[in-house]
């Protein structure tokens, strides 16, 4: 009964999708029907993906002989012939896989998913969120991770490879010890619900998925404060902080609000009156308390040229944050970002499912993304299981008078186990 429960969860995903529908139209029509749908693959996968196989297609075969015999019959996997009745073959859910990445791929393929893709991506990932229940949040914490392809590197030459939207890129290894390395895949980012300021825990439930080849860079950094680095002291963090209020105070000024299409004017903080400045010979005038440019550019932008400058929707979007970057409160508010890490976490564990190089053996951009999909649709349903069932033991100790349950701290850091285990006996 447990797993009948389980299938029917993941039909209602699918089905609040709409996807299977909006996917056999894209399908060609053959002279015979075929015989595996759209609806029923995705089932497949998805089983696959909850029980923490690898994203093979003979997988997704097994699992859908493996469903009860009642199952298997309505929803295709056994159907009636001439002859008798018929199993479901894996040559079926090859030819019917292939169509449906065929389908949502592009006909020159560019390293970004079209459209079509895309949609089916964001439907049903969002239906796994309707299911789960919508968390009460209106913040979001996104990053990006290395998704390797099975696919071995192009060699030198130039030649093709089996996987040729993928690319060469970087990642780097933040843990101590861990080095900076190459790999040859995507990049795949994630946007994932987070708790609001100062406000309740939610799941932190995968909302988009976004992949694209490696030739796709992220966007630079804008300003030329770094935020504070691992383990700062108190006194680094203070004169952090400083340098933080001063760039706040004396950052361009807004002179207007966003326009329709996400414009906005700013000044010059010079012409605002909030610093001396050479290149502004009013702003000269001012109290010798105010900060003075010393050394002005010999070349000067064009805001130390005109009193305002239009400010364009792609830089707005990068830096109309909530708090100024790299700010005390905007590093509190960051810190929240740790749960998209997690999410990344849980679909790289080798317990449950490992979207490591191996784990799916397929090549193309749209093969890939449509089994990474599955596999967060599956780790949303086990953390909003998880955090259900947290929130559940806090009220039952709540009504018996218990404390709330403490978190174990980590006794010792990271960089000190590691140089434990490396230390000469």
């Amino acid at each position: 009964m447990e797993a009948e429960a389980k299938l029917r969860r993941l039909e209602a995903i699918v089905d609040r999708a709409g996807i299977a529908e909006r996917i056999e139209a894209l399908l060609p029509v053959g002279v015979r029907p075929r015989r595996l749908s759209a609806r029923t693959l995705l089932m497949g996968m998805l089983s696959v993906a909850c029980e923490g196989r690898p994203a093979h297609l003979s997988r997704v075969h097994e699992a859908l002989l493996c469903l009860p015999e009642a199952e298997q019959r309505r929803l295709g996997v056994i159907a009636e012939w001439k002859d008798g009745p018929h199993l479901l073959t894996y040559r079926q859910v090859e030819r019917t896989f292939s169509l449906v990445a065929g389908a949502l791929a592009k006909a020159e393929p560019d390293g970004e998913p079209c459209e079509a893709l895309s949609e089916v991506l964001d439907a049903l990932l969002e239906a796994s969120v309707e299911l789960c229940g919508e968390p009460e949040t209106s913040s979001y914490a996104v990053d990006w991770t290395d998704l390797e392809t099975f696919s071995v590197p192009p060699p030198k030459g130039g030649e093709r490879c089996a996987d040729p939207e993928a690319a060469w890129g970087h990642r780097r290894g933040n843990s101590p010890g861990e080095r900076d390395e190459a790999f040859y895949g995507y990049y795949l980012q994630v946007v994932t619900a987070v708790g609001e300021e100062r406000g309740l825990a939610v799941a932190e439930l995968v909302r988009r998925i976004q992949i694209g080849s490696c030739e796709v860079d992220p966007p630079a950094a804008l300003l030329e404060l770094g935020p504070l680095h691992r383990g700062a002291g108190e006194d680094e963090t203070a004169a952090h902080d400083a340098k933080a209020a001063e760039l706040a105070r004396h950052k361009l000024g807004a002179v207007s609000g966003y326009d329709q299409d996400g414009y906005r004017r700013v000044s010059c903080p010079a012409a605002r009156g909030k610093l001396r400045c050479p290149l502004r010979p009013a702003s000269m005038a001012l109290e010798h308390t105010r900060p003075e440019v010393i050394s002005p550019p010999e070349h000067p932008p064009t805001c130390c040229e005109q009193q305002t400058i239009m400010v364009p929707p792609e830089v707005n979007a990068k830096t109309a944050q909530k708090h100024d970057y790299p700010s005390p409160e905007h590093r509190r508010s960051y810190a929240r970002r740790s749960a998209a890490e997690r999410a990344y976490a849980t679909v790289k564990d080798p317990a449950s499912n490992d979207i490591s190089k191996g784990w799916c053996r397929l090549t193309g951009l749209a093969p890939i993304a449509l089994f990474v999909a599955s596999v967060f649709v599956a780790r949303n349903l086990r953390v909003a299981d998880a955090f259900a069932a947290r929130t559940a033991e806090e009220e039952r100790r709540a009504a018996v008078g218990l404390p709330p349950r403490r978190h174990k701290r980590r006794r010792k850091s990271t960089a000190e186990l590691i140089g434990a285990a490396s230390a000469p006996p």
